[in-house]
């Protein structure tokens, strides 16, 4: 039976009026289970109903395209018109049982899309990513300003699609190295034109993007974000931007805003360098998020450690956030939701990925994800998740059925 006085049972209004019906979050996981032509596929309908089945109140999607050219990996959904509008709404009625929100976070990965798929990507900057990630992907070519403006509207047409399809909001992708990451960043946008330069220019395809978003669906469809705290990088988008960014997107309008940090040369969203005192409260930006109380109203989600029900009920009911947000946890326990409610939550431990062979365990990221990955397909399969599936397997099944492409870099 649910436990209806859970601080994390209660609902929340949203600044256009929407209701979401309780504190849980599943933030967005690379699925990879888009079909060849990238339109979605049966797993991902079974997958988005089992969550909705397990009790969480707002449920986002893996990152969906809006550019066939363009994809952060091999198995994405891609979203241009209205070609795959059966299957997209097979989708969403199955992710919005019970109550369940579904929004459809919209991307574009910018220099992020992997040598295997992308001979010249676009950038705001012909400048490559630095470190290891460089071998993996090729040096881009800057984006012209028709080129920026096909991209925003290519954004307002995918939410349009998708509120059509069903979905009863987006989350724009501006976060984690990809395309608005990047016009965010002074590091790898070094324009001189109205895209460039300032943060007032560095932010304008951000907030171009959300005004095309507004533009083309309707006035009560929910539109949020996914937004670094800041990149970890000498050069980057900094603590200080991200305040002001945070503070023009709620004054206009943004219904919720999900905060996450790093990039793929400083992966901080996947627990990297996190300190003792983060440790313990588990969430990794819960201190950024109390800066941002301080300026806006707008509802907030911190995503990224959270695994104990004491930690996720605190961060709430101390008025934290407004929403816990919870992915690898989810791909688990899909009802992970409905166990605290029911109170046979148990803290669950995630093992780390680890074969024991230093020059594998160096692409430590890439396994974990391709990990996932499979205990998602699983679910989409109609079978339970495995705890204990083991990473060598895991590592095998992706080889043979992807060959060495499984050692270029994956989404994050």
């Amino acid at each position: 039976m649910k436990n209806n006085s859970h601080p994390l049972s209660e609902p929340l209004t949203l600044p256009n009026g929407s209701i979401i019906k309780n504190r849980f979050f599943k933030s967005a996981m690379s699925e990879a289970l888009g079909t060849k032509d990238h339109a979605p596929s049966p797993a991902l309908v079974t997958l988005y109903k089992t969550w909705a089945d397990g009790g969480t109140g707002l449920v986002v999607t893996g990152n969906v395209m809006i550019d066939r050219s363009a994809l952060g990996e091999s198995g994405n959904v891609v979203i241009e018109d209205e070609r795959d509008l059966d299957m997209l709404t097979q989708w969403a009625k199955a992710g919005t049982k019970n109550g369940t929100h579904l929004w459809m976070q919209l991307n574009h990965p910018g220099k992020q899309s992997p040598k295997t798929l992308s001979k010249k990507p676009v950038a705001p900057s012909a400048i490559p990513l630095s470190g290891n990630p460089r071998k993996f992907f090729n040096e881009p070519r800057a984006l012209t300003g028709e080129g920026i403006q096909e991209l925003i509207i290519r954004f307002g047409n995918a939410a349009k699609v998708a509120q059509n399809a069903g979905f009863t909001g987006v989350q724009i992708h501006s976060a984690h190295g990809y395309l608005i990451s990047q016009f965010l960043s002074p590091y790898h946008n070094q324009r001189n034109d109205e895209w460039g330069g300032s943060l007032e220019n560095r932010m304008r395809f951000l907030m171009n993007v959300y005004d095309e978003i507004r533009k083309q669906t309707c006035e009560n469809f929910p539109v949020g974000i996914k937004l670094n705290s800041a990149d970890f990088q000498r050069g980057g988008f900094t603590e200080e931007e991200s305040l002001v960014v945070i503070r023009s997107l709620s004054d206009a309008g943004i219904d919720l805003i999900e905060i996450s940090g790093g990039n793929y040369e400083n992966p901080m969203m996947q627990g990297a360098n996190v300190n003792e005192s983060t440790k313990k409260r588990e969430a990794y930006f819960l201190e950024f998020a109390a800066k941002v109380r301080e300026i806006v109203p707008t509802p907030l989600v911190v995503t990224g450690g959270f695994r104990s029900e004491k930690a996720m009920t605190d961060a709430v009911a101390q008025d934290e956030i407004d929403m816990v947000g919870i992915a690898k946890p989810l791909a688990l326990i899909p009802d992970l939701p409905n166990q605290i409610f029911q109170g046979t939550y148990e803290t669950i431990q995630l093992k780390p990925m680890k074969t024991g062979v230093k020059s594998i365990d160096k692409a430590a990221s890439m396994l974990e994800i391709v990990w996932y990955e499979q205990q998602l397909a699983r679910i989409g399969n109609g079978k339970p998740p495995k705890p204990d599936h083991s990473v060598w397997l895991a590592l095998l099944h992706t080889i043979t059925t992807n060959g060495t492409t499984v050692f270029k870099k994956r989404r994050g």
